[in-house]
């Protein structure tokens, strides 16, 4: 029975091959889509999964209460030490100190290599590898970093550096400043952990490095350095820990006003937090699931609409049928037998498409996600799932129409669209249809709005042709002032700064400033920009009062922003003029000389924050480099023959500062091109469903269109007839889409404290576009329809 089923449904199939190709074709490329999705989510809900206990392993991190809530990563150094120590809560307490951009140099004879490690290296405690399943392929896991000066990589890592070669015993120096032996190789990482670091150093080491850090009474502040990872024993509650860390804010820092809060993190959140900076959010996640889920519900509209259409077509072979004894559940499965084949075969170039497109998504997305059907059953599952569900949605209301019809009326062609019925069902679905192409219309609209608005806006500084050039370690005052001279006779060059970050930076440095001598510090936070007396000419900071500070190695002065002083609640900024400003617990203090107009600090996501700027010799990380575009290459490799003279040592590195300022929005950028594929896809899975229903018109209508062209229809008034239906449904789509589209894009925009408002132009333009479109796709046939020759029309029937 069933091989009857096939073989009748594929000569069907053959029969009407431009109704097949459209069928296929809008299956595949929803079920592209959805796989692809499918494959991104379940990428993403795999992070860190594969840890034992994972339910037990948490981060602590902290939230700092002033004016605003900050959420950090980060906690004091001391405090994983302190609480292993104090309480027996922990099954295992592992410090982490990661520095990023690090130099790794490697010498043998007069061999020297050098390498630029962009992830870093991870001071860390022993206990970290019985916290986390990273695996040890070599080296004892208990005794592997309790010696100081010790390290383990990653397979990948062990051979860049020593090849083939046995990498045990073998050393290498981090920053020119200590060197560490391999005693230990660990399995390479695998592609869905957050931890991307692949060098681990002993933490007792850390003291060499970074001697503040390391410290036991560093309790003062907290870097995005310092991480501390728990492994909670069996039947420990998390919030029963959280309700003891307190106590270590009462005893060391019940002084400060600024507010710690420490708290434990799931490790199941960790990738999902953008507060404790989660590189995807489950919200996110969700807007990408509904968006496969609309895709495959609109490709199994078009089946859906163009199937009932077609149904008057196969009116007297279903009338034959039901005269030679067929039953309705007979020509039921057979309809379901048809729309299976259809199904399968879309299935089948969807998992083709899906690997032919899936490297332009890792490209995209910097993943390394792989599809594979064998080894992932859950894909495997969800692509079975996909296609019965598609097969069951598609296929049941079609077969139960066909399977209805009255064999009297079939045989004798009396059959019409209104006796099958199915009218307002297939209005309803092409509404549907439209409403979420309208609806990823308006969202994309909506989110490249706010990201021109982002990145074109007026920051308050002049960020172009701005070159940051990372400083070389170990660079003390005077290699400095060398190099900055050196580097402003390049040619090309305009003004050369030096400086901690630039204006608008995600590399922050917050302390609570001590204003004209008081007791106690401010109730708020300020974020200090150290640099020199370059730094507001080339950046073309606006100095609103007073003056810019002197050439100094070391504070002597300050600079602030009009924030400072509306924080202070002072009437006017130039109130602020010559009093005293103390920082960083008293180590760094001068007057205030001069106010400058507030400038965006961070993205357009927060809110402009009080600033103070001041030179300080000991915290610059960057030449700032302003150059002339016209030569822009002439003036990299001068300034990189410069580096290589000063720094033959180290790796010559720099970013254009307008590139730093565009990752602050990279997960919104990479949203914005996917949903920007969907909805195209969306669109053109719509148009195809349109075409073929246009198509089906014409051919019904030939006659009645022969009669109208007769009686002196001009060609426009025939193509309306076409075009009036869907121009209807299309307004009652946007009508629903429009309000929908409205809240869930607002909902969006409170992600960002300088947003756009959504305005009519954005709804005009979603509407218009679908028009556009639809009318297009409409046109083609109905003008076709339109100029074919009345006599011809009327003889069709």
């Amino acid at each position: 029975m069933l091989r009857n089923y096939l073989k009748i449904a594929f000569r069907n199939l053959s029969r009407n091959k431009s109704y097949a190709t459209i069928n296929v074709s809008g299956l595949a490329l929803g079920m592209t889509c959805a796989i692809l999705i499918f494959t991104l989510v379940s990428y993403h809900l795999s992070f860190d999964n594969f840890h034992a206990n994972a339910d037990r392993i948490y981060r602590f991190v902290t939230e700092q209460h002033r004016e605003t809530v900050h959420y950090s990563r980060s906690v004091p150094g001391p405090l994983g030490k302190s609480f292993r120590n104090d309480y027996t809560f922990g099954e295992k307490v592992a410090r982490v100190a990661t520095y990023d951009d690090v130099l790794i140099t490697l010498e043998s004879g007069k061999d020297v290599q050098k390498f630029k490690e962009d992830e870093g290296v991870a001071f860390t405690e022993t206990d970290f590898f019985d916290i986390f399943n990273y695996p040890l392929l070599k080296g004892d896991k208990a005794t592997v970093l309790t010696q100081p000066n010790t390290a383990i990589l990653t397979e990948r890592i062990a051979r860049k550096y020593f090849g083939n070669t046995n990498p045990i015993n073998k050393t290498f120096r981090v920053d020119n400043k200590v060197s560490f032996r391999v005693t230990g190789i660990l399995k390479d990482l695998p592609i869905n952990t957050d931890r991307r670091t692949e060098i681990y150093v002993s933490y007792v080491t850390l003291k060499q490095f970074d001697d503040w850090l390391a410290s036991d009474d560093a309790w003062g502040g907290i870097t995005s350095a310092m991480q501390c990872y728990v492994k909670l024993r069996p039947g420990v509650s998390p919030a029963r820990v959280e309700s003891l860390l307190p106590a270590y804010v009462k005893k060391y820092r019940a002084k400060s006003k600024n507010v710690h809060v420490y708290k434990l993190q799931p490790l199941a959140d960790l990738h999902f937090d953008a507060r404790y900076g989660g590189a995807m959010t489950k919200t996110n996640l969700l807007v990408l699931g509904l968006i496969g889920l609309f895709l495959m519900i609109t490709a199994c509209v078009n089946f859906v609409n163009l199937a009932t259409a077609q149904a008057l077509n196969r009116a007297k072979e279903v009338g034959v049928r039901k005269v030679l004894g067929s039953i309705r559940g007979q020509l039921f499965w057979q309809f379901i037998s048809e729309t299976g084949l259809i199904t399968i075969t879309a299935v089948v170039l969807a998992i083709v498409l899906s690997l032919l497109t899936l490297p332009y998504m890792n490209e995209w997305f910097q993943s390394q996600i792989r599809i594979n059907l064998l080894t992932d059953w859950r894909l495997t599952l969800f692509i079975l799932a996909a296609t019965f569900f598609v097969i069951f949605f598609s296929g049941s209301y079609p077969g139960l129409i066909i399977a209805r019809f009255q064999p009297v009326l079939a045989l004798k062609g009396k059959l019409s669209q209104q006796n099958i019925g199915g009218f307002n069902i297939r209005r309803s679905l092409i509404v549907t249809q439209f409403a979420i192409s309208q609806m990823l219309i308006i969202g994309v609209i909506v989110i490249a709005n706010q990201m021109r608005y982002a990145k074109q806006s007026d920051l308050g500084f002049n960020k172009d042709a701005v070159v940051m050039l990372p400083i070389a370690t170990g660079s003390n005052p005077q290699t400095m002032h060398t190099l900055t001279d050196r580097f402003s006779k390049v040619s090309g060059v305009k003004n050369v700064s030096l400086c901690r970050a630039a204006p608008s930076s995600s590399s922050n440095w917050t302390t609570s400033p001590t204003y004209d001598n008081r007791a106690e510090p401010e109730n708020f936070n300020v974020n200090v920009r150290a640099a020199d007396d370059h730094y507001v000419p080339m950046f073309e900071l606006d100095l609103v009062a007073g003056r810019n500070i002197f050439p100094a190695d070391s504070v002597k002065e300050f600079l602030v922003n009009e924030m400072f002083a509306k924080k202070l609640n002072l009437k006017s900024p130039d109130e602020l003029l010559g009093k005293m400003v103390s920082l960083n617990g008293g180590r760094l203090k001068g007057p205030i000389v001069g106010i400058i107009r507030d400038f965006h600090d961070l993205s357009f996501h927060q809110a402009i924050n009080a600033v103070c700027i001041g030179s300080d010799m000991n915290n610059y990380d960057y030449y700032a480099v302003k150059i002339d575009l016209a030569n822009t290459q002439q003036t990299l490799a001068g300034l990189n023959k410069t580096w290589n003279e000063m720094h033959p040592d180290q790796v010559y590195d720099y970013e254009f500062l307008d590139e730093q300022i565009a990752e602050f929005y990279e997960t919104e950028s990479l949203m914005l091109k996917l949903i920007q594929a969907f909805a195209a896809m969306a669109i053109f899975i719509g148009c195809l469903g349109l075409y073929g229903l246009v198509s089906f018109m014409a051919s019904q209508k030939t006659k009645e269109i022969g009669i109208r062209k007769v009686l002196g229809s001009t060609t426009g008034q025939i193509i309306w007839i076409f075009a009036k239906e869907f121009s209807r449904l299309i307004l009652i789509a946007f009508i629903v889409a429009a309000p929908v589209a409205w809240y869930v894009m607002n909902a969006w925009l409170k992600n960002f404290q300088f947003q756009i408002s959504i305005g009519a132009d954005v709804f005009a333009i979603a509407i218009a576009g679908t028009f556009l479109i639809a009318f297009v796709t409409v046109g083609y046939q109905a003008t076709k329809a339109a100029l074919m020759n009345p006599i011809k029309s009327l003889r069709s029937e």
